[in-house]
């Protein structure tokens, strides 16, 4: 599927690039002089329209549109902005063509150019609308050195949004990556963005969360910042969310009802605007069903008393997913509450989205909650993710994509009344603006966004081109990195456009961001090769290693795996990545390291992990310290032979790393990645570790890093999520043999899990996985006698799911 999606990417740039080199330009308007008219009703939203189209080309061009009285048919240069209901009220040839187009609904608008009198007309359905058009003429302008040109004077356009609900979650914590250090201009800025792309909702997080209601980035406290969402929320027409979960362990407890509904209050009667409330049933919170439905019936009451028309949204989210807690979960839902608004499809929801659909009553809306700022660990994890960038890039790099994001969005859309994305900061920017668009119309092409972002944020010179690096940041990702020309000519694409930009690109946040990612993957695809490089030279130095140069073998071959962070490759490519961090951090105050940025851990700091080791040289050198410590020779070389024999399943005998390429062919899979993206019936590639003690670790003080003394391919696994069985197959087994599994269990999650043959002949009972990373076990001859043989993997009701990462089959006989 990656394959295939991948060529069909490079055969639309190909056509893209034939189809703006041969058609001829279109017809253009020049607006450079333009006046502004507005025709709509006194009110504070029509007026909003107008100032953002006022200032984002001011911004732009160091023009002020200015605005006029009245309007004529006389070919006067002009920008009109008008609500439907005052359509009447224009010339008449701005009637004809509005009338041609065709009609509009809530939040809609219509967009027009008339090349006889020099015109652009903006109409929105309603106020709302107004402003959306107004996004999408800034979108298709060419803003840029005293100059406003409209590119197409016979443009017409009339579009209004598929989907109801629009928006994205902006929490000011320090768990975000960035928001924690907006100022409350740049909050109102970025939002204002996200509505040129036709958001209208913005959900937002009371100062009480899982996390802190303090960081030392914060401009203004907790409170005041809610307060000031709302507030610009408001100002742009949009709707406020707001994501609140429940903390306390007993909400039948008197007291902690009291203090709940109290701290609630409070947040309510700040904020000026609250069209809803968003309660996740976990991740965070651990209620039970009743005690959870009861207890958001008794919230409702102080919601309702400042925002009467507020409804309560819930999801199923739950780290204990058994049966009763979902039949419990639904039959509340389907109770029809009157404060129930409806319920949300998020990460770690257990159920498929068809199968929600199908057991609450139709009438009742489901919202969305996509997981857009993580790549690993979540609910869409970068299919089949090469090691190098799940130890570099991590769980929340900057991490553009685009076409990912339109499949995933597409896959689950139909099912739900429109989404409102998880995000944990900027690093998502662009993700946000793709599903700002699907969710305005699922049919919108992903290369038209991506000119939009470019045109609108980098300029418009960049427009195709910075397409196209977005694009190339996102194939980056797709399948082993090692030999991966993409990467270096993505890096030149970006490149060149650095060196072209002018001061105010080279200030703009999202152009770093493109920027850092590129010289990020570079020095990532560079170190790969160096490393896997200097790793063989090391093996073969063992290999050639005898009885009476065995200790000069082992010396020289440490040194040369230590020279990978010794003897650094590229070290100007490393530089420049921290350049652009710093950069990063006085534009939007992004926190791309812990000891410089003030970056809470795990959560976006990737430049930390830029020298994190690309191959086994950690665990290799700890090996070699072993054997150098042994006093005889031969006891060395035997070791030796041991470790440079390490996935040697001997004669007859199979050895696969599950999550590799080579070895995926073995798992059993229900459903492919383009028809579960989200893997809640079919196996994914997972990472991470998690093992007992500290002497599986150790520091490298030259990279500054904490790495496991472990195998690399133990940081990544072929994962099953919840209760669905993990399935492996062999084939081509030698019948009537004998064999003897080795298997490692690595990773994050701390299930029980059980392993089988075929027929349920049972290999081993529940083992809790972390306790130890390597087992052994005879398999039963019944299970291999016909050469074929078909393990499966389970978990105990309500965990987690499984991981597996390596199997050797090892013959016995």
């Amino acid at each position: 599927m990656v394959r295939l999606q991948s060529f069909a990417t490079l055969a639309g740039r190909v056509f893209l690039f034939l189809l703006l080199t041969t058609v001829p330009t279109l017809a253009q308007l020049d607006l450079s002089q333009a006046k502004l008219y507005l025709s709509a009703p006194e009110g504070p939203l029509p007026a909003r329209a107008r100032q953002v189209l006022v200032e984002e080309v001011s911004a732009r061009t160091g023009l002020t549109f200015r605005s006029v009285s009245k309007v004529s048919a006389k070919g006067d240069n002009l920008v009109i902005l008008a609500l439907e209901e005052n359509v009447s009220s224009l010339p008449k040839p701005f009637q004809a063509q509005y009338a041609a187009l065709p009609e509009i609904r809530k939040d809609g608008f219509k967009l027009f150019a008339n090349r006889e009198l020099k015109t652009v007309v903006i109409v929105g359905k309603d106020a709302r609308g107004l402003l959306y058009g107004v996004g999408r003429f800034l979108r298709k302008a060419e803003l840029s050195g005293g100059k406003v040109i409209f590119p197409d004077a016979g443009f017409a356009l009339a579009t209004s949004p598929a989907y109801p609900i629009r928006g994205h979650q902006l929490g000011y914590r320090p768990k975000t990556n960035s928001y924690d250090a907006f100022t409350v201009a740049q909050f109102d800025q970025y939002i204002r963005e996200l509505a040129l792309f036709g958001a209208n909702s913005i959900e937002i997080l009371p100062p009480n969360t899982d996390d802190d209601a303090t960081s030392r980035h914060m401009k203004v406290p907790a409170l005041e910042m809610v307060k000031e969402q709302s507030r610009i929320s408001q100002s742009y027409g949009l709707d406020v969310w707001m994501w609140y979960p429940n903390l306390e362990k007993n909400y039948s407890d008197p007291e902690t009802i009291r203090k709940g509904l109290a701290e609630r209050e409070e947040v309510f009667r700040s904020v000026s605007k609250l069209n809803a409330l968003f309660a996740p049933g976990g991740d965070p919170g651990d209620l039970e069903p009743d005690e959870l439905f009861k207890w958001m019936g008794q919230v409702a009451v102080a919601l309702q008393k400042y925002h009467p028309e507020a409804k309560i949204w819930i999801s199923p989210q739950s780290f204990r997913p058994d049966k009763p807690w979902f039949d419990a979960f639904f039959d509340h839902v389907n109770k029809g509450y009157p404060w129930l608004g409806g319920i949300v499809f998020g990460p770690w929801v257990k159920v498929p989205i068809e199968e929600i659909r199908a057991r609450v009553k139709p009438g009742i809306p489901i919202r969305n909650y996509p997981d857009i700022t993580h790549s690993l660990a979540c609910q869409y994890p970068v299919p089949d993710w090469d090691k190098a960038w799940a130890v570099t890039l991590g769980r929340e790099a900057v991490n553009p994509r685009p076409y990912d994001q339109k499949h995933f969005h597409n896959a689950v859309a139909p099912y739900c009344t429109g989404s409102i994305s998880y995000s944990e900061g900027t690093n998502d920017d662009l993700n946000k603006f793709i599903w700002s668009d699907q969710d305005w119309d699922p049919k919108t092409d992903v290369t038209e966004t991506l000119m939009d972002y470019s045109r609108l944020f980098f300029g418009p010179q960049f427009a195709y081109r910075g397409a196209e690096g977005l694009k190339g940041l996102e194939e980056n990702s797709r399948g082993n990195l090692l030999g991966k020309v993409t990467v270096a000519q993505t890096f030149r694409q970006w490149q060149a456009m650095e060196k072209e930009a002018d001061n105010r690109t080279l200030a703009q946040a999202r152009f770093q961001m493109g920027l850092i990612r590129a010289y990020f993957d570079h020095y990532t695809a560079e170190r790969l090769v160096y490393e896997t490089e200097l790793q063989r030279r090391a093996i073969e130095k063992l290999e050639g290693a005898t009885r009476g140069d065995v200790d000069r073998a082992v010396t020289e071959a440490a040194a040369i795996l230590e020279s990978a962070w010794k003897s650094p490759v590229r070290p100007e490519l490393r530089k420049r990545c921290f350049d652009l961090a710093d950069s990063l951090y006085r534009s939007i105050g992004a926190q791309l390291t812990v000891s410089k940025h003030g970056a809470m851990p795990g959560r976006g700091n990737f430049i930390d992990n830029i020298q994190f080791p690309l191959n086994d040289a950690p665990w290799l050198l700890a090996q070699l310290e072993r054997i150098s410590a042994l006093s005889q020779a031969e006891a060395k070389l035997k070791e030796i032979r041991l470790l440079t024999a390490r996935t040697d399943p001997g004669p007859g005998g199979f050895y696969d790393h599950l999550a590799s390429p080579e070895s995926r062919h073995r798992i059993v899979a229900n459903a492919s990645w383009a028809e579960d993206p989200g893997s809640l019936r079919s196996p994914r590639t997972g990472f991470g570790l998690s093992l007992p003690g500290t002497e599986w670790y150790k520091t490298i003080p030259e990279i500054g890093a904490r790495v496991p003394l472990v195998p690399a391919n133990w940081n990544n696994q072929i994962e099953v999520l919840y209760d669905n069985p993990l399935k492996v197959r062999y084939d081509n087994l030698e019948k009537n043999a004998r064999y003897r599994m080795r298997v490692v269990y690595t990773g994050r999650f701390k299930s029980h899990i059980k392993l089988v043959g075929d027929g349920g002949v049972r290999i081993h009972d529940a083992i809790k996985v972390g306790e130890q990373p390597v087992y052994e076990f005879d398999i039963p001859a019944e299970v291999t006698r016909d050469g074929k043989a078909e393990f499966t993997w389970t978990c105990e009701t309500a965990e987690r799911g499984v991981q597996v990462a390596e199997i050797w089959l090892l013959k016995t006989n």
